[in-house]
C-alpha cells in the first residue's frame, strides 16, 4: 500500500443466458465478450430498441438501498391497484456490488467532502483511526472526528476504521504477540465510537506470525457483536509464496473468520524498484485473483484497486515513489508530456519533463526536481478493465486505496462498470444513479452494447416492457393472434404489450393499433402510473397539495393524473412552472420516475 511509503471472456459467453425480451425466449446476451453476436442481432433488428433482462442468482451481501435513498424520503408506501387480476410474481434482480474505500490523505475535516465526491458509490469507508505504536499498543489516531461517523451514517454509509502498523514490522509483531488485549481494546473502541466494525491492515510481518495473525482475527470476531464487520486487507500473492510478508496471510483461515478479504492487488512495482513498471498490470491483478480464489470463496473476496501510480526520474532515491492519479493529471496539465497505453500491462505510462525554469509541483510534501519522469499509473481505461474482473469471477466487489487520490472523472463511470452496466453515454449524466438503479432492478438495461440512450424518447413498446418488469408480471405467450395489427407475434415486445394490455396498464391508440414505436408523452406516463399506483385520491402523498402547472388546465384530460403524481412527489415540472404534458418522455426521465416510485412497486 502507498501509505507504507509515508510511514516508511469466452467462458463468460457460455455461462450466460441471452435475452432480447421476445416472448417466451428470455435468454440473456452478455455485452462482455459477446459483443459481436449482439451487433449482428441489432443489425438484423433494424430499428428495434432492445431492452435486456438481467438474470442473476446468489447472495451478494448488499442491497440497492443507497440508490433509492434520495427518492424514498417523503414518499408514502402506497399499495398497488388490483387491475385486471394483477398478480405480481417473483423476478430476478441484481444486487449492487459491494464497494469500499480507505481514507488516509487530506485533513480529517476534508473526509466528508472526499466521500461526497464519490456520489452514492460507497457502502463502507475505512478511515485511518486505529494505529499501533512502537510497542504494538493501540493508539486512536488524531484524525478521529466523531462527527464524521454521524455524517456517514446519515448517508447510509458504514464506517469501518482500519487498524494498521503502517508497515512497521516490530510494532506489528508485538501487537500480534499481545493479541488478546489488543482485540479487547479494538472491540471497546468500536463500541465507544459507534463504528460498524474493523478492517485489519497489519502489513510487513512474516510467516512466523501467520498463526498469530489468524488467531487475532478470530479474537476480534468473538469480541465484536454480531453484525459488526471484521475484514482483513491481504497482500496479493499470485505465485503462492509462503515466506516473508506474503506468507503471513492464511487466506483460507482468514476468509472463514472474516466478512471478506480486501485483496491489495497492487504494488507490483514498489518503492525502491529500479525498473519502471505498472503498479497493477491486468495480468498481475487477474493472476492474484485466480490464486486467491483457490482458497477464498468468491463472495468473500473484494478486489483492491489503486488510485495511485509510481514514478522514476533517474534519481535512485526516487525509484518507484508514489504519486496520486490526480497528481499525474496535474503534472500533464502543467508540463505537457505524452501518455501511451501499454497493451500488455493494460496500464497507461506518462512521460513528463520538468525544466529547471519551470515552477515546481510537490508530491506528498516533496518538491519534484527538474528532469524527465516516467510514470506508471491507472486511468479510466485501465480501471474499467479491472472492474470487469469482478463480474468475470463473481467477486463480492471492490475496494480502493484511497480516496483523495482518484482522478476527478473516476466516479462518473465506476459504479456503472462495477455492476456490468457499461453505458458510456450514461457516465456523468444527471440521471446516472437512477439509470444504475433501474438497471440493477432489471427494469431498464439499454438499447445497444454500451448504450443506454438516456436522452432518447421512450417508446410505447418500451414503456409496456418496463412496467411489466417493474410489476414483476408474467409475460404472455407470444404465439397466437395479437390484439394489435401493428404488433405481430414476432415483435420483440409482443409478450409485454399483451401482458400490459390484459392487466389494463396500457391500451391501444384506436383502430386496432398500438403504435409501439411512437414516443410516449409525459402526461401519458403520468396516466399509466396512476393506473398502477393508488395515487388518485386527494389524501395520497400524505395530504400534500398538488403543484399547479401553467400548461395543465383543470379541464385537460390528464390533469387529475398529473396532480396525483405531484401529490406523491413523483413529478416536479420545470423551473419555468410548466409540466410540458405533451412533450416526449426521455429514457432518463423514465429511470428517474422509477427511482422515485421504487418503494411503491413490488419489483
Amino acid at each position: 500500500m502507498l501509505k507504507s511509503e509515508l510511514a516508511a471472456g469466452a467462458a463468460k459467453c457460455n455461462s450466460r443466458q441471452d435475452s432480447r425480451d421476445q416472448g417466451q425466449s428470455r435468454r440473456r446476451l452478455s455485452f462482455l465478450g459477446c459483443t459481436s453476436n449482439i451487433y449482428a442481432l441489432i443489425s438484423r433488428a433494424e430499428s428495434r430498441m432492445i431492452e435486456k433482462q438481467l438474470d442473476f442468482s446468489g447472495e451478494r451481501g448488499m442491497t440497492v438501498k443507497r440508490y433509492w435513498s434520495r427518492a424514498a424520503a417523503g414518499l408514502l408506501a402506497v399499495g398497488l391497484l388490483t387491475i385486471g387480476g394483477l398478480q405480481p410474481t417473483a423476478q430476478a434482480q441484481a444486487q449492487a456490488k459491494f464497494n469500499m474505500s480507505y481514507l488516509f490523505f487530506g485533513s480529517p475535516q476534508s473526509y466528508v467532502s472526499q466521500v461526497d465526491r464519490s456520489g452514492q458509490s460507497l457502502d463502507v469507508v475505512a478511515p485511518s483511526y486505529l494505529d499501533l505504536n512502537a510497542a504494538g499498543q493501540l493508539v486512536l489516531s488524531e484524525s478521529l472526528l466523531p462527527s464524521f461517523t454521524t455524517e456517514m451514517h446519515q448517508r447510509g454509509i458504514r464506517v469501518v476504521p482500519f487498524l494498521s502498523n503502517h508497515w512497521d514490522r516490530q510494532s506489528g509483531v508485538l501487537a500480534l504477540a499481545n493479541r488478546e488485549q489488543l482485540a479487547a481494546q479494538v472491540a471497546a473502541a468500536v463500541a465507544a465510537n459507534g463504528w460498524d466494525g474493523v478492517n485489519v491492515d497489519i502489513e510487513n510481518v512474516t510467516e512466523t506470525e501467520r498463526d498469530a495473525y489468524t488467531d487475532f482475527v478470530r479474537l476480534l470476531r468473538e469480541k465484536l457483536p454480531a453484525g459488526k464487520e471484521v475484514s482483513v486487507a491481504v497482500a496479493a500473492n499470485p505465485t503462492g509464496a509462503t515466506k516473508g510478508w506474503l506468507g503471513s496471510y492464511d487466506y483460507a483461515a482468514l476468509a472463514k473468520l472474516s466478512d471478506y478479504l480486501m485483496l491489495m492487488a497492487y504494488d507490483e512495482s514498489y518503492p525502491g524498484d529500479p525498473t519502471p513498471g505498472p503498479v497493477a498490470s491486468l495480468p498481475f491483478v487477474e493472476q492474484s485473483v485466480q490464486a486467491a480464489l483457490k482458497l477464498v470463496p468468491a463472495d468473500k473476496l473484494v478486489l483492491g484497486i489503486p488510485f495511485y501510480g509510481r514514478y522514476w526520474n533517474g534519481i535512485t532515491a526516487s525509484d518507484g515513489a508514489g504519486i496520486a492519479n490526480t497528481m499525474v493529471d496535474k503534472l500533464l496539465a502543467a508540463y505537457g508530456g505524452t501518455v501511451r497505453y501499454d497493451a500488455a500491462a493494460q496500464s497507461p505510462v506518462a512521460t513528463v519533463t520538468i525544466r529547471p525554469q519551470d515552477a515546481g509541483l510537490s508530491v506528498y510534501g516533496s518538491k519534484l526536481a527538474p528532469g524527465t519522469y516516467t510514470i506508471w499509473y491507472d486511468d479510466e481505461q485501465s480501471i474499467k478493465e479491472k472492474l470487469k474482473l469482478v463480474a468475470k469471477y463473481g467477486l463480492k466487489g471492490t475496494g480502493s486505496w484511497s480516496l483523495n487520490q482518484e482522478s476527478a472523472s473516476t466516479w462518473s463511470y465506476y459504479d456503472l462498470w462495477l455492476n456490468e452496466l457499461e453505458f458510456t453515454d450514461a457516465e456523468g449524466h444527471w440521471a446516472q444513479q437512477d439509470i444504475l438503479a433501474a438497471g440493477l432492478k432489471g427494469w431498464m438495461l439499454g438499447t445497444a452494447p454500451g448504450q443506454f440512450a438516456p436522452d432518447a424518447q421512450l417508446t410505447r413498446a418500451q414503456a409496456a416492457a418496463i412496467l411489466v418488469r417493474a410489476l414483476g408480471l408474467e409475460g404472455e405467450a407470444a404465439a397466437g393472434t395479437s390484439p394489435y395489427a401493428d404488433v405481430p407475434a414476432e415483435h420483440w415486445a409482443a409478450s409485454d404489450i399483451a401482458t400490459a394490455q390484459r392487466h389494463g396498464l396500457i391500451q391501444g391508440v384506436g383502430a386496432g393499433r398500438f403504435a409501439p414505436d411512437r414516443a410516449i408523452t409525459r402526461e401519458e406516463m403520468s396516466q399509466l402510473l396512476t393506473r398502477v399506483l393508488s395515487a388518485s385520491s386527494p389524501s395520497a402523498g400524505g395530504g400534500a397539495a398538488a403543484k399547479t402547472f401553467a400548461d395543465v388546465p383543470a379541464d385537460r384530460w390528464s390533469a387529475e393524473a398529473i396532480a396525483a403524481m405531484s401529490r406523491m412527489g413523483l413529478v416536479d415540472g420545470f423551473a419555468d412552472g410548466t409540466f410540458r404534458p405533451g412533450a416526449p418522455l426521455t429514457r432518463a426521465e423514465m429511470a428517474a420516475l422509477l427511482s422515485r416510485a421504487a418503494g411503491q412497486l413490488p419489483g
